[in-house]
């Protein structure tokens, strides 16, 4: 039976499915204190217990983005906070691999306000 996480990544298509599994994979592997939730209707990932990220699909674009929960205290060139009040988001290229230095960056700095 496909559980809701399961059931959000299946019903995207490439290539933006394939974008945000490889971003799910990227997260959990980042730590080993990285666990993935179904919450607020979205994939969420906790990092120590705690709201950390989750992943999206822009409604406009389409492009796939990560959310980073304590973005605004955040300070990267390739987050956007847009109208949002304290999440800051990443778009990804869903075409191109993912940008992993980028992402090494935004994740040190995010995992150093836990």
């Amino acid at each position: 039976m496909i559980n809701e996480l399961q059931a959000f990544y299946l019903s995207k298509e490439e290539p933006a499915q394939a974008c945000l599994l490889a971003m799910r994979d990227y997260i959990l592997q980042y730590d080993d204190e990285m666990t993935e939730t179904w919450t607020h209707g979205m994939p969420m990932f906790k990092f120590k217990g705690k709201l950390f990220c989750y992943l999206w699909i822009d409604k406009k674009t389409y492009a796939p983005y990560l959310g980073i929960y304590k973005g605004i205290e955040i300070e990267h060139p390739k987050l956007d906070l847009g109208k949002r009040n304290k999440m800051k988001i990443m778009t990804l290229n869903a075409e191109a691999d993912l940008p992993l230095e980028t992402l090494d960056e935004i994740f040190k700095l995010a995992v150093a306000l836990y």
